[in-house]
């Protein structure tokens, strides 16, 4: 495909049908792991109409577990850090269940994962999870999103309650209002300036340039997760990515969800929300005005929390995730 990535804009919906393209093919695998490691488990990939999507399996350590414990989850990550961020508190769940099959993914535009070239509105991620599901034979499953991700799983859940076991909305994304960005922002997200739009996106995302850590890669050598490097490695080597990326941020749901968040909690199915107590992103209080009561604050940290704070994060799941099953043998 000839384009330019740093000019490439995807389909919005509503807009005139266009003929049908191949999506934009992710990198392959041996170049990310050329960079980051093997942390990851050998990605798989899911074949679906609109592209070629990979996903990660972290297979029970120990076999057996009962229909009461936690056995089939889902990890969902947030726009632009792919599967690998959400890998540390995987792993830190593992542990504490080791019955359990994990799955992560990278969604549409990350990691591995084609762009394809059509509209990015939720239903877009939310086929991905159905198609996904479907794979691994799963009918339901406790799901955990992160950012975006829980924004499309609080989305997913008042769509496919029947698919969804618990689900844990870790800094969720999604109650951004529109309305309360300037004129001059919303213009970004209309798209009247593509240029400066792209640029105010990402500067919006980041909270200014991307900067990577000049000790990153010792970081990655260690076994650690840096996240502004994984970015960076997108933007450079996804030539889809940063265009899914501002499609997302424009339509895929990253504002204006209050109806699914509302939804979602009121299907009755166990939830729980994590948030950092500085996250200007999401708080305590627009949760719980969408119905959402079991809400857990962690302390001093921000939007990052679900890598900056693994420990706390993994108690506070785990501690949801056993409660579930003592509830289920009352």
């Amino acid at each position: 495909m000839s384009f330019s990535p740093d000019e490439f804009v995807l389909p919005r919906p509503g807009g005139a049908p266009r003929s049908s393209q191949k999506p934009i093919p992710g990198p392959a695998e041996a170049a990310f792991t050329e960079t980051f490691g093997t942390l990851l488990p050998p990605a798989k990939f899911l074949n679906t109409t609109n592209g070629k999507a990979a996903y990660y399996e972290l297979l029970p350590s120990l076999p057996g577990g009962n229909s009461d414990t936690v056995s089939r989850v889902l990890f969902i990550h947030g726009v632009q850090t792919p599967a690998l961020g959400m890998l540390p508190l995987a792993r830190a769940l593992q542990t504490s269940f080791p019955h359990a099959h994990l799955v992560l993914v990278d969604l549409w535009g990350h990691g591995l994962s084609d762009t394809p070239i059509i509209p990015h509105d939720a239903g877009l991620f939310h086929q991905l999870l159905d198609a996904l599901l479907d794979r691994l034979d799963w009918p339901s499953a406790h799901l955990v999103g992160f950012s975006f991700g829980g924004a499309t799983t609080a989305g997913y859940v008042a769509l496919r309650p029947s698919r969804v076991q618990s689900f844990t909305l870790v800094a969720p994304a999604g109650l951004f209002r529109s309305s309360d960005f300037s004129a001059e922002q919303q213009g970004h997200l209309r798209g009247d300036d593509e240029v400066a739009a792209r640029k105010w996106i990402l500067d919006f995302l980041e909270g200014g340039e991307l900067v990577v850590p000049t000790d990153w890669k010792q970081r990655v050598e260690r076994g650690e997760v840096v996240a502004e490097a994984v970015r960076e490695w997108q933007m450079r080597e996804h030539p889809g990515h940063v265009a899914s990326v501002i499609a997302i941020v424009r339509d895929g749901g990253v504002m204006d969800t209050h109806a699914e968040f509302l939804k979602a909690a009121g299907t009755g199915i166990p939830s729980l929300a994590v948030l950092g107590e500085l996250d200007e992103v999401c708080s305590e209080r627009q949760l719980n005005e969408q119905g959402f009561a079991n809400v857990a604050v962690i302390p001093q940290v921000g939007h990052g929390v679900v890598r900056e704070r693994v420990p706390e994060v993994a108690a506070l799941v785990s501690n949801f995730w056993t409660k579930l099953g003592k509830a289920s043998t009352s």
